[in-house]
């Protein structure tokens, strides 16, 4: 069978190594130039019963679990005078959500792979309902399925579905902080070896721990979602102080200490349910098929719809026959999980509860990024 996936993500390379397991052929076409092309976003944590499954499915789970941090774990939950409200820390031996970068996880599947099974700097124009994929370059591939891996602004989703990502009202602007232990030691202590938040039921501030010494903060807000109107980092800068001055000094430092531009990140979803006729020669996975708020699942979901769909090509009669079987259990559990998460967006921004922590995790760009 001719299978072509579109995008590298992380939900396109596991259907791809998963497919190679079972010995079928398939190709991957990326829009990127080459591996190094971009900052691939910030780290994940992968749960015990998806993204973990999946890494067991392709047979990298022991890798991942070499490059992973079990540390990452770490939840704070702080008020805006800073002081800690509630502190998880991760029990000796904890593996249920271990965070990786997202690059790193990158790098795994793609050493995984087969020579070759990547073609760079190929960008899809669009794919037909027969299967047909027509590149920007003029060229044009015949496949038997065509499977869209490449998130928030498919260019596969217009073949079997008319749906588009809306605006959710909730936009997050990124702050980057480099060498935190040496530049910035009093953010690394605020931030722990994981995440910590605070919200005061407008905005939000959520700061993560990278590896590599880096941390990327998230700063939360109901805005439309031009808001910024700038680029100048310092008119920027003016605007959220302006919005944060209740806040104490050593949490405001999240947004006056960061190294480089501020990096814009309106928050989009596609409706719920989002749901498709039956094509048997394209089919979706991930933020292509069910985009959601990045509350700690869209990456998840994307790789276990990657493996199930890899494990129902690799055992049915037809490729027909394994979408329609891979769908019928995709579709209603990213259904499930998008009514859950429809509003989650606004609840960011809520004031800290007395109990329970908000494991919230902005995982991909593409999410929170506008059309390129």
């Amino acid at each position: 069978m001719r299978i072509g996936i579109i995008g590298a993500g992380p939900g396109g390379l596991t259907c791809a190594r998963i497919l190679q397991k079972h010995g079928i052929p398939v190709t991957v076409y990326e829009r990127d130039p080459h591996p190094r092309a971009r900052d691939q976003g910030g780290t994940l944590d992968l749960h015990t019963g998806d993204g973990q499954l999946a890494l067991r499915e392709a047979g990298l789970l022991d890798e991942f679990f070499a490059l992973a941090r079990p540390e990452g774990q770490e939840m704070r939950k702080l008020d805006t005078a800073g002081r800690i409200l509630e502190h998880h820390i991760p029990a000796e031996g904890e593996l249920f959500k271990p965070e990786i970068d997202r690059g790193l996880l990158r790098r795994l599947l793609l050493d995984s792979l087969e020579p070759g099974t990547v073609q760079w700097g190929r960008t899809l124009a669009r794919a037909s309902g027969s299967g047909e994929l027509h590149f920007a370059d003029g060229t044009t591939v015949e496949t038997d399925l065509v499977i869209g891996a490449d998130g928030a602004w498919s260019r596969v989703r217009p073949a079997v579905s008319a749906a588009v990502p809306q605006y959710s009202g909730i936009t997050f602007l990124e702050a980057w902080f480099e060498d935190v232990d040496n530049a910035h030691p009093d953010l690394a202590d605020l931030v722990g070896q994981g995440g910590a938040m605070a919200a005061d039921g407008e905005r939000c501030l959520f700061a993560q721990r990278n590896g590599g010494d880096h941390i990327r903060v998230y700063l939360v807000q109901r805005l439309p979602a031009d808001w910024i109107g700038s680029s100048d980092t310092a008119e920027i800068r003016a605007r959220l102080l302006d919005a944060f001055s209740a806040w104490s000094p050593r949490l405001v430092r999240m947004i006056t200490d960061n190294d480089g531009p501020y990096v814009d990140r309106p928050l989009f979803a596609l409706p719920v349910p989002h749901t498709w006729k039956h094509t048997p020669t394209v089919t979706l996975l991930g933020d292509a098929a069910h985009l959601m708020p990045p509350l700690g699942v869209g990456v998840n979901l994307a790789m276990l719809d990657a493996a199930e769909l890899a494990l129902a090509l690799a055992g049915s009669a037809t490729v027909g026959e394994a979408v329609a079987a891979y769908e019928k259990t995709m579709l209603p559990r990213s259904a499930e999980m998008a009514r859950l998460l429809e509003n989650g967006a606004e609840g960011l921004l809520d004031a800290p509860a007395d109990e329970g922590y908000l494991p919230f995790l902005p995982e991909s760009e593409e999410k929170t990024a506008t059309p390129r």
